[in-house]
Order: C-alpha cells, then sequence, then structure tokens
C-alpha cells in the first residue's frame, strides 16, 4: 500500500476553503459541496481515482463522478471497503487516532450522515475532546474551525492508513 500524504491533502484544503478550485464543480446549492470538497482534499493526497462504475470514487465532471465522491455514506463506504481496488483506504477510528488529512462525518439528525470535514490540525495530540480538532470544510465553509462549534447527534472519524495503487 502506498504513502497517504496528509500534508497534500491540508494544504489542500487550506487552499480552498473559503473558495472553489475551478476544475471541481460547486454542489452547493444542489445538495452541498461539504464531500465534493473531502474528496478533492482525499485526492490532493492520494494521486488515485478508482473508476469503477457506480462503486468507485472518482471525479471526471459534474455530470460523470461515482457517488462516493460526493456522498457523505457512498464516500465512507468506498473508504473503508474490504475490497483490495484502487484508491484510499480509511477504517473507521476513534478520536484519539485522527490526524491532519482524516476526513470527519457528522449525523445532525441522529439518523442520516449529512456532513464530510476534513481534519487539518490538532490542538493536542492525541486529540481527547472535539475542541482539540480543528476542521476545513465545504457546505458550511470553514477553516481551522474548531470541532466542538458544530452541533451534532452522531460524529465518526475516518483515518486514512494508506493508498492502494492503480
Amino acid at each position: 500500500m502506498a504513502y497517504y500524504d496528509r500534508g497534500a491533502a491540508v494544504r489542500y484544503a487550506r487552499r480552498w476553503a473559503y473558495g472553489r478550485n475551478p476544475a471541481f464543480y460547486d454542489y452547493e446549492k444542489i445538495g452541498g459541496d461539504c464531500t465534493n470538497f473531502a474528496s478533492q482534499c482525499v485526492y490532493a493526497g492520494s494521486g488515485v481515482m478508482n473508476y469503477t462504475k457506480d462503486l468507485g470514487w472518482y471525479y471526471i465532471n459534474a455530470n460523470n463522478k461515482a457517488p462516493a465522491w460526493t456522498g457523505v455514506e457512498y464516500f465512507y463506504n468506498f473508504m473503508t471497503r474490504e475490497d483490495a481496488t484502487p484508491g484510499p483506504v480509511a477504517v473507521t477510528a476513534s478520536i484519539s487516532q485522527v490526524m491532519p488529512g482524516d476526513v470527519v462525518q457528522m449525523s445532525f439528525d441522529g439518523t442520516a450522515w449529512n456532513h464530510s470535514p476534513v481534519v487539518v490540525a490538532l490542538l493536542r495530540w492525541p486529540a481527547r475532546q472535539p475542541s482539540d480538532v480543528l476542521i476545513a470544510a465545504h457546505s458550511y465553509d470553514a477553516y481551522n474551525r474548531p470541532l466542538n462549534t458544530y452541533q451534532y447527534q452522531g460524529i465518526r472519524f475516518l483515518h486514512f492508513t494508506g493508498v492502494r495503487p492503480e
């Protein structure tokens, strides 16, 4: 398994947290842009897409992308897959395992997963509580926003372990 470049993911997040990369469509007005932004950051750190129709993780244009590129639950399912297919790989982790370049997912209502910000810094390592974690996000554009400033009913952490090559 190849290296996941956390620094590249964080640099990308810093560059585009309050802007939009013109190479990618902005889904803000049609359901939100958070997972699209998280995917862009993870791609900056991994450099590998998976072009498997429907089940992969890729972006070609606004109308030709995998559901996992923009959908919170689909993103989770792809990143935590057990199949040895190309692309970044993550495991569900505790807050103490979170590192910059990882992704947090939140449920605002306690049933559906709604938001996918990217971890950009830790105020304490290992993180012990949400106030230790700083994130970047689209839909609720932010950079260095403390995780504890969100009101959520559920939370999960995706810790990237590497990248399977194409």
